[in-house]
């Protein structure tokens, strides 16, 4: 069964586009981001705010600006690499034999981010943290789509990086920039977008953006049609009249 979803809000945050506007300008005609910064993140609480890094900031404002007031739901949390600098500052500080910090360490996991939306918002919901390489949009929207097939009303999906830090910088991407984006997504049963695996068939097209900044672009956009290869995959995202 093919569950199809509809976008009801949605929300994203990097250095320099501000608002839904200048994401959707900035879609249609990509090109490198300059400028540093912090969202505010002024709805979360003080004492809780300043256990998050930038990364953590980044992800949690585009989740709080796609929940707004709306009820509460399920929410899947995903990143390709995570809160990587923290986990190396970590790494670092452990070879130089010197003393790790609980808070940072606990921050570092991979379900931190998500764990803390909860708690701050007192929401005993589900909350799923997904990371899969080059396909993490793909599982996070297949974990979604499953919450939504298994009665949830619906699923806030957040998708969050920043670029990789030295050693592992050589592995960055182009166009490389802190960023997060979520959707508030609801299960529709005519219309809407579909999400399905395939095999590879054929040569795939050069890349122009980033996996999750591509996928993105076809959430908000009128494509009738978008192939993700990646692996000998291919994953196929539709949309419906």
């Amino acid at each position: 069964m093919t569950v199809r979803f509809s976008i009801d809000a949605w929300a994203a945050w990097a250095p320099g586009l501000v608002g839904n506007d200048a994401w959707l300008d900035w879609l249609a005609a990509p090109q490198p981001l300059v400028g540093e910064g912090v969202p505010a993140l002024a709805e979360m609480p003080a004492m809780m705010r300043r256990r998050v890094e930038r990364l953590g900031k980044v992800a949690l404002q585009a989740a709080y600006w796609a929940q707004g007031d709306a009820e509460a739901c399920p929410h899947v949390f995903a990143s390709r690499f995570g809160d990587v600098t923290r986990s190396v500052e970590l790494l670092r500080q452990l070879a130089a034999g010197e003393g790790l910090s609980p808070t940072a360490f606990s921050m570092s996991v991979h379900n931190a981010i998500g764990a803390l939306f909860s708690i701050a918002r007192a929401d005993t919901g589900a909350c799923t943290a997904v990371a899969a390489g080059a396909e993490t949009v793909e599982a996070a929207f297949m974990e979604a789509l499953g919450l939504l097939a298994d009665g949830a009303p619906a699923v806030l999906v957040v998708y969050y990086d920043e670029p990789l830090p030295t050693p592992y910088s050589d592995f960055a991407e182009y166009l490389d920039f802190p960023r997060a984006w979520a959707c508030r997504l609801s299960r529709c049963e005519s219309g809407g977008i579909s999400l399905q695996p395939g095999l590879l068939a054929g040569a795939s097209e050069p890349a122009t953006l980033p996996d999750d900044l591509a996928a993105l672009r076809f959430l908000l956009g009128q494509a009738p049609a978008w192939q993700h290869d990646v692996a000998g995959r291919s994953w196929h995202w539709a949309r419906h009249a």
